[in-house]
């Protein structure tokens, strides 16, 4: 595929892109040859909707206004360029908690022509080196807060400046000698903007390049046509913008709008609630897991400024999505995206929504079911979910490329079965899918049937190795409060979930928790229960059937 003339004085990123042949086919949405993605989400809104609204709330109650935060960037942009000489091109890694300071910071380093790479405030010393590694990043933003794992990660020629401090370096201090306005950059619509690294749910990270126009993309396809925002939300939600699920959710799409958001720290699902009510939140991104919890949570908390509930980074289960709108009378957007494609490429919102599916292919992408070899299954049989659009995978130099993009369609490593109406169901993960003696079983359908009982708050199946059987079905559950672990719970799980799904799919063992491993997304980390990493806080073991070894405790 033909690139068009670079902005990029340092050329490593596309110099490192995939092969063309090893590209995903792309759909064309019209952008211009010459566009800068931060200048299209700051200077052309305010261009439409002037500078008084706002634009960022913090957890203080502060407000920006959109002409306080263009301003904001502006002087950023100009330390950036003047005082830490960051030229078009280089990699600026960006490190804090969600405060509307480290959005700036990325709306900067686009309007700069520079490359963002972020990542979690929560990171530590050896992953961070890694990630500065694969990335070549010499600069860095980071919060006053969080540099001291930055800095104890030894990167070789990596220019820490911190922000939020009083030293006479920190970010906020060069900024303010600066004037504005800043002139963007007039960087190529195909250069890279972002390269944004797997959440790790494999433990291998995977750095994946995105594009100025694919920033828009995600703005002009889900969030325009499926959720479907208005200036006068106000979005919050769980996700920190070193994930493409927070950047999109909770920075590009409410800024596309001309919305604003509220940006603040995760501080757990009843927090979170407690946010909704203060600053009414009209637009929430959060994880199943979150939907869950805050349900019992509700009659205590004011939500009744929601309109807008998105789930997305793993299966939302049919029950959650009835029990969230038989509470609140919202509908679950759910949708599963990907940080190789960048957001959210399947989902249906109001009417078109249905329980236990994920929904329709986002307008602008297309999405078939198919075998091994790529070729399409028939509807209602179980296959690798294959998706193209606008955005898709480009690794940084990783062989791993071959495996995601073949034949133009990015494969996403998802089971899925697609239903004679064209509705897209999750199964499993292609790596996730458990067989016991010659049974496929998936996975979330047992968690599907656990989470229906009324002790279990979370649970987690997947298959432990079997000399007799291959493999055999385990559930980590972690029990509602003042659940006893014990016998006659196994005993009750184990007839309720039989009642549900067939016998042979049933745990043969179950597991209890006091909290499952998770990314900081909310995403489950089934390798780590599959690998062992993580203890039960207790257990109990036997056959579906009620034979076996009988309890044991751990």
């Amino acid at each position: 595929m033909d690139l068009t003339p670079s902005a990029h004085i340092d050329t490593f990123t596309r110099d490192h892109l995939p092969p063309a042949g090893q590209w995903p086919r792309l759909t064309d949405l019209g952008y211009p040859g010459r566009l800068n993605c931060g200048a299209e989400l700051l200077d052309a809104t305010i261009e439409r909707l002037g500078t008084g609204r706002p634009a960022f709330r913090d957890a203080s109650g502060t407000v920006w206004t959109y002409g306080e935060l263009r301003d904001r960037v502006d002087r950023i942009a100009h330390a950036l360029t003047d005082d830490l000489g960051v030229l078009p091109g280089q990699r600026v890694l960006l490190r804090g908690p969600t405060t509307p300071l480290l959005a700036a910071c990325w709306l900067a380093v686009m309007k700069a022509g520079a490359v963002a790479v972020t990542v979690l405030a929560a990171q530590r010393p050896h992953e961070l080196a890694t990630l500065c590694g694969l990335a070549r990043v010499e600069h860095a933003l980071c919060d006053v807060r969080v540099v001291g794992d930055l800095a104890a990660a030894g990167v070789p020629k990596l220019r820490i400046c911190p922000y939020g401090g009083d030293g006479p370096d920190d970010l906020l201090r060069l900024a303010g000698r600066h004037p504005e306005p800043y002139a963007a950059v007039p960087t190529a619509a195909d250069d890279v903007a972002l390269i944004a690294f797997t959440s790790g749910t494999t433990g291998r990270p995977k750095g994946c390049m995105h594009f100025h126009r694919d920033v828009l993309a995600i703005a002009d396809t889900f969030s325009a046509q499926v959720l479907r925002p208005t200036p006068d939300d106000v979005f919050a939600g769980s996700p920190p913008l070193g994930f493409t699920f927070g950047l999109g959710g909770l920075v590009i799409f409410p800024l596309r709008a001309g919305a604003s958001s509220y940006l603040a720290d995760w501080g757990g699902p009843e927090q979170l609630l407690r946010d909704i009510a203060r600053h009414r939140v009209s637009v929430l991104f959060t994880a199943p897991t979150a939907y869950r919890i805050m349900l019992p949570k509700l009659p205590g908390h004011d939500v009744s400024s929601l309109r807008r509930c998105v789930s997305a980074g793993e299966n939302l289960p049919a029950a959650t999505w009835r029990e969230w709108e038989r509470a609140t009378g919202l509908r679950i957007i759910n949708g599963i995206g990907a940080t190789e494609l960048l957001h959210i490429f399947v989902s249906a919102a109001d009417e078109r929504a249905r329980p236990g599916t994920t929904g329709l292919p986002v307008p602008g992408f297309e999405a078939r079911v198919v075998d091994t070899d790529g070729r399409p299954v028939p509807d209602g049989t179980p296959g690798l979910l294959a998706v193209r659009g606008p955005t898709g995978c480009r690794y940084l130099a990783d062989e791993r490329q071959r495996e995601y993009v073949r034949g133009g369609w990015n494969l996403t490593g998802d089971t899925y079965v697609r239903d004679a109406d064209g509705y897209f169901s999750y199964v499993a993960r292609a790596d996730d899918m458990i067989i016991s003696a010659g049974y496929n079983i998936a996975g979330p359908e047992v968690e599907d049937a656990l989470l229906r009982h009324p002790d279990v708050a979370e649970a987690a199946v997947v298959g432990q190795a079997d000399a007799e059987r291959g493999q055999i079905v385990v559930a980590h559950l972690v029990l509602r409060t003042g659940v006893p672990r014990g016998a006659e719970t196994v005993a009750g799980l184990r007839a309720f979930t039989k009642a549900a799904i067939a016998p042979y799919k049933c745990p043969r063992e179950i597991v209890f928790h006091d909290a499952l491993p998770r990314t900081p997304t909310g995403k489950l980390q089934r390798f780590r229960l599959r690998e062992g990493e993580v203890a039960g806080g207790g257990s109990a073991g036997g056959a579906a059937e009620g034979k076996g070894t009988g309890g044991a405790a751990v």
